[in-house]
């Protein structure tokens, strides 16, 4: 292995860096900004899957987004309820993302399907945790 690379270190960083988004996730949602709430969620899943990428793996996680495939390639194990989750989650990221997703996701983003995201994605955010 290349003495750059600095397992323990990348750890950190990919799990301060979600935890930045965590807390920037609830204040969005605090204030309602209900689409980007669930975007920053997003990202906080990807961080944290991407940190358990490298424990797992002991090499820099892949330039991917769809958080599944992250878990595939990291050889985590999820049952069907948490895949379903992960491909509804990795939908918020394309969907706040692209013009053509855009209206229909606020749409979407009501107060209730809002507020029913974040608990799982705090859900998935301690699941992916419990194994860093």
């Amino acid at each position: 292995m290349d003495n750059s690379f600095d397992k323990e270190r990348i750890i950190n960083y990919w799990i301060e860096s979600a935890e930045n988004d965590f807390k920037t996730m609830n204040d969005l949602y605090q204030t309602k900004n209900n689409s980007w709430a669930l975007f920053i969620g997003h990202l906080v899943i990807e961080k944290l899957l991407k940190a358990l990428y490298v424990k797992e793996k002991e090499e820099y996680p892949p330039m991917i987004h769809d958080l599944r495939r992250i878990c595939e390639k990291a050889d985590i194990k999820f049952d069907i309820r948490r895949q379903i989750m992960l491909d509804s989650i990795s939908r918020f990221n394309i969907n706040a993302r692209y013009d053509d997703y855009k209206q229909s996701f606020y749409q979407l983003c009501n107060d209730g399907f809002t507020t029913e995201w974040i608990d799982k994605i705090k859900d998935c955010r301690l699941w992916i945790k419990l194994m860093l």
